[in-house]
């Protein structure tokens, strides 16, 4: 008689994947940690959009920070405030899926792996607002991963890999990149171009940005990114314009790496190019023209001055609200401590900057003297710096406290 042998029935992606989670959150060892973390993103790469949801889901409701223990801790240090019991309040308020996340960062890959899983999440987070506490955790682990610290800033130029130069073209999200010849004019002559990298990503750029070498601050993008055919390149430039900054890694939105960027770069060329005295942008407006349009709806656009000046409006707000403005890239350099320098009409008259803006562009411009008192007033009341030009635009006197140069 021949017994039977029966088999279990393979466990569900999402079964196992909670399986192996609930046992690497445990008190596994190096060795068996390690092994579990590479099983684990074997599963979790191999999710479905359902399975990534579900899984998303667990981990919010089956791994919060342990109730009681967190409420003894804030019952012991509201008793007694010291650092002791800060330090143990801390500890207990972490959730155990961080200590997950952080074990899942192990496994060959892990890093990329996180990344990737919060792009996934962050498409689901808009319908699934529940699931803001993990994206909170993820954002909490990759902002300490992704620190100073660990970033390489390199050079990107004609040499560089060739893998590297397709990313360019690829993340590329300011002033399109039409093909490899377009892109050796961002890389040669009086252009450069930067990147931060990261070992965990190696070959993947986190941010890249790209710099014009002028006599001038530039009122149009068009020559930077298609310079005259006989231009020459100044050989003592004065002037360094930062015309296109482009996150890679949709996984890290919300860390920011510009600011940490724009100030190497200038360090870096400040040595490399002596005569530099300028740092500007020559940066879109992407909010104004759906702002105006919203405003002005049955009349003809505004032209001229009147244009410039509720681009001013857009950009300043009322002092009065202390908000600030609503435009993405204005509160990127201005909360980084630009001084709002220039308003330009027809700067950008491709199809995306006449749909954006009426083909508006504007220079933000680093004083490095004024950058920390800028940053302040921004960030407390939503205060714009403005040179005198916008502040007569918009009525109001410049003031000596933001400068004249």
């Amino acid at each position: 008689m021949h017994l039977r042998l029966f088999r279990r029935a393979p466990l569900s992606s999402l079964t196992h994947a909670r399986h192996l989670s609930e046992k690497l959150v445990g008190r596994a060892g190096e060795a068996e940690g390690t092994s579990l973390a590479a099983s684990l993103a074997e599963r979790c790469r191999s999710f479905d959009a359902g399975e990534s949801l579900a899984y998303f889901r667990w981990l919010v409701e089956a791994l919060p920070p342990p109730q009681q223990p967190l409420l003894d801790a804030a019952r012991a240090y509201t008793e007694d405030p010291s650092v002791a019991n800060a330090a143990v309040l801390t500890r207990r308020a972490e959730p155990p899926r961080q200590n997950l996340l952080r074990r899942l960062n192990a496994a060959p890959g892990g890093t990329a792996l996180i990344v990737a899983l919060r792009v996934q999440l962050q498409a689901v987070l808009p319908d699934h607002p529940e699931l803001t506490p993990l994206d909170d955790d993820l954002r909490h682990l990759l902002v300490s991963w992704f620190n100073r610290g660990f970033l390489d800033l390199r050079r990107i130029d004609w040499n560089s890999p060739a893998a590297i130069l397709e990313k360019l073209i690829e993340y590329e999200a300011v002033h399109a990149i039409r093909g490899w010849g377009d892109l050796r004019g961002r890389l040669s002559g009086s252009r450069r171009c930067y990147g931060f990298f990261h070992p965990a990503l190696p070959g993947e750029p986190l941010i890249f940005v790209e710099v014009a070498l002028t006599d001038e601050i530039s009122d149009a993008i068009a020559p930077l990114i298609d310079p005259p055919a006989g231009s020459i390149s100044p050989s003592a430039p004065t002037t360094a314009i930062f015309y296109s900054i482009s996150n890679c890694q949709r996984g890290l939105r919300g860390i920011s790496f510009g600011n940490l960027l724009i100030k190497q770069i200038t360090a870096q060329l400040k040595a490399e190019h002596p005569s530099l005295k300028t740092f500007a942008t020559l940066s879109p407006v992407p909010g104004f023209r759906r702002w105006l349009d919203a405003r002005t709806s049955s009349a003809p656009a505004p032209q001229g001055d009147e244009l410039r000046r509720l681009c001013a409006q857009y950009l300043c707000g009322d002092d009065s609200t202390k908000r600030q403005t609503a435009d993405p890239v204005a509160r990127f350099h201005l909360s980084n401590g630009a001084r709002l320098e220039r308003i330009n009409l027809a700067a950008d008259t491709s199809e995306k900057g006449l749909a954006q803006s009426h083909g508006v562009m504007v220079n933000y411009r680093y004083l490095p003297e004024r950058i920390d008192a800028n940053v302040q007033r921004f960030l407390t009341d939503g205060h714009v710096a403005t040179a005198p030009p916008i502040a007569r635009l918009l009525g109001r006197s410049a003031g000596l406290h933001e400068g004249r140069a």
